[in-house]
């Protein structure tokens, strides 16, 4: 299944050459002749009369490797004895494990960290189950769960091939916030069934965070975990989506010099994100907001099967607009994405209203090709990494954990939220701030620092904080 749509993939290339009959100018020049980059050579083995290389090439996509490869495979004197995906290689074994925080050296060692001694500590966890976040992984530790039912760009692939992406967000929370993180794919599309799983796994962490599980499902999901959990429910898909998204607004307003409260937005793609950027922007103070999906604008008067619509659509657009993303967009001062390809037209741009404000953020190909946006739009931002001002949830997820679990905080409320969102966007200083550059990037080593430290503030502030002072006494 091809899933880059473009975006360019690196293959190694183990090719023998018969130095007798060809030379790697013929290489070169049959790989560059056919659209392929050469990005590195190394030399493997070298005889009298071969010599193998390994040649790493930028292709289009797999199709594109699968053609350069059967070209370089046809040419006299060059025998291709491997392709290897890059990517691939990264992942063969998978991306994390577990490491022990010290070395059992010794019997005296052994004892400490397992039998007889350990049965001390599980006595006074037992007696007071507070101290679980001192004395186990569970102060900072995060369950990263899935049923692999909205994975990327992918849909429903199911538990198993959702576990690449979860191991890659447990080596994000590691990395950038040296929070820990566990991926843990359910092999269940129940959701009262992911609820009790979720449930009566949770006493070993200190986080949940929600990932790829499929909209109107996860709604229900997080808000039953939410109510029945004493420790922080978040999924990444919506909320971190919101408050990245928020942070990129609050930066282009101020380019454009238009208060939030005065805006007129357009939300096309009414799931998981939709929703969460909406209520996101709603709490900044944004008022005027409409939701377009594929039967239109939401609006009252109307019964839709998805409650969430109808909360939607009762919860904005004020002015009670019907009709399609035409009607919706005239007069628009941003536009926000979360739908598909192709979905915004240079037509609904010219109509917006000025200094128009773009968020196309569908991933992998963004609701209009920023190369066609460009001259029309004050503010472009997309979810690839390609173009500027990138909307991703890793500027987000890690430090709004850490800050929770900092906090001890038994929810991520709101006022988090908008303190992670604000967080974000001061980390771009104003004599930073461009129309290209209205959101950190992700490897800004300010940014999780800064979030985590906003988030437990507002956990304080807000009530929901729980820490307790560690005790210098334990059950001796």
């Amino acid at each position: 299944m091809e899933v880059h749509n473009g975006a360019a993939i690196s293959l190694i290339f183990r090719l023998e050459l018969n130095t007798n009959v060809t030379s790697f100018a013929r290489v070169a020049s049959l790989v560059g002749d056919n659209g392929g980059d050469i990005i590195a050579v190394d030399v493997i083995r070298v005889s009298k009369e071969t010599m193998v290389r390994d040649v790493t090439i930028n292709v289009n996509n797999r199709d594109h490797g699968h053609k350069i490869a059967s070209l370089l495979n046809e040419e006299n004197g060059i025998t291709v004895v491997a392709v290897s995906d890059r990517t691939f290689l990264v992942h063969l074994g998978g991306k994390i494990e577990v490491t022990p925080k010290l070395q059992v050296k010794n019997r005296d060692d052994l004892s400490r960290v397992y039998t007889p001694h350990v049965a001390r500590i599980c006595e006074a966890i037992h007696e007071d189950p507070s101290k679980a976040f001192q004395l186990t992984i569970k102060r900072n530790t995060v369950a990263v769960v899935s049923d692999g039912t909205a994975v990327l760009g992918l849909g429903d692939i199911g538990p198993r091939a959702a576990m690449p992406v979860m191991e890659g967000k447990a080596m994000l929370f590691k990395q950038f916030a040296n929070v820990d993180a566990f991926p843990i794919c359910l092999d269940t599309k129940d959701p009262d069934e992911i609820v009790s799983i979720v449930k009566a796994i949770a006493p070993a962490f200190g986080g949940i965070n929600l990932e790829d599980i499929a909209s109107p499902r996860c709604f229900y999901i997080e808000e039953k975990l939410k109510q029945e959990l004493d420790i922080p429910v978040f999924h990444d898909d919506q909320h971190g989506t919101a408050v990245v998204l928020l942070a990129g607004l609050i930066n282009a307003t101020k380019i454009v010099q238009k208060p939030m409260e005065s805006l007129k937005v357009v939300v096309v793609g009414i799931g998981a994100a939709g929703v969460a950027c909406t209520k996101m922007m709603l709490a900044a103070g944004i008022k005027n907001i409409l939701g377009v999906t594929l039967e239109g604008v939401l609006h009252r008067g109307k019964t839709y099967e998805n409650d969430i619509w109808n909360w939607y659509a009762e919860h904005t657009n004020p002015e009670n607009v019907e009709g399609d993303l035409a009607s919706a967009i005239q007069g628009a001062d941003v536009f926000v994405g979360v739908s598909g390809p192709g979905v915004l037209k240079v037509e609904h741009i010219k109509s917006m209203a000025k200094d128009p404000i773009v968020f196309a953020m569908a991933n992998p190909t963004p609701e209009i090709q920023p190369e066609l946006a460009a001259p029309y739009v004050r503010v472009l931002a997309t979810g690839r990494s390609d173009y500027p001002n990138q909307i991703n949830n890793v500027l987000c997820f890690p430090g709004i954990f850490k800050g929770a679990l900092q906090a001890r905080a038994y929810t991520i409320n709101e006022e988090m939220k908008l303190a992670a969102a604000h967080a974000i966007a001061n980390s771009v200083k104003d004599e930073e701030l461009t129309e290209d550059y209205i959101i950190p990037s992700v490897f800004n080593t300010r940014v999780v620092k800064a979030v985590s430290d906003a988030v437990a503030k507002a956990a304080v502030a807000s009530g929901v904080a729980r820490r307790e002072s560690i005790s210098a006494t334990y059950n001796f």
